[in-house]
């Protein structure tokens, strides 16, 4: 192939990936919902209100498969949330080095998960 062509391939590429990526971006949370299974979507919805009750500077991060908050001063994750098919798979950010993975079922009680949400969030300075 030559050079010229390939010069006009990659640039052609390069703006169909941005163009994909604006749209991935600009995402907001209901459109991330849509394609989440429907039962899983009640458990969403209540972690989500959760996080944004644990204070003022709580930002939400849509990205493709999970939805991460963050602490927005610092922008330090302290919980990212993924549905499944049944359930929501957390990962928890307790300090820099300790991460703890939570299954949580459509049936289970939150009162633990969110306290463990909660001290994570608290230990972002």
């Amino acid at each position: 192939m030559c050079p010229k062509r390939t010069s006009q391939l990659r640039k052609i590429n390069l703006f169909y990936y941005s163009k994909y990526l604006n749209k991935v971006m600009n995402r907001s949370y209901d459109d991330f919902m849509k394609e989440a299974d429907p039962k899983v979507q009640p458990l969403m919805d209540s972690l989500r209100k959760f996080c944004f009750s644990l204070g003022s500077n709580v930002v939400e991060d849509i990205r493709m498969h999970r939805v991460v908050f963050c602490k927005s001063f610092a922008f330090r994750w302290f919980v990212d949330v993924e549905p499944q098919n049944d359930s929501v798979l957390l990962k928890i950010q307790k300090s820099r080095s300790e991460t703890e993975t939570v299954e949580l079922g459509l049936d289970q009680d939150l009162d633990k998960t969110q306290e463990i949400i909660r001290e994570a969030y608290n230990s972002i300075h």
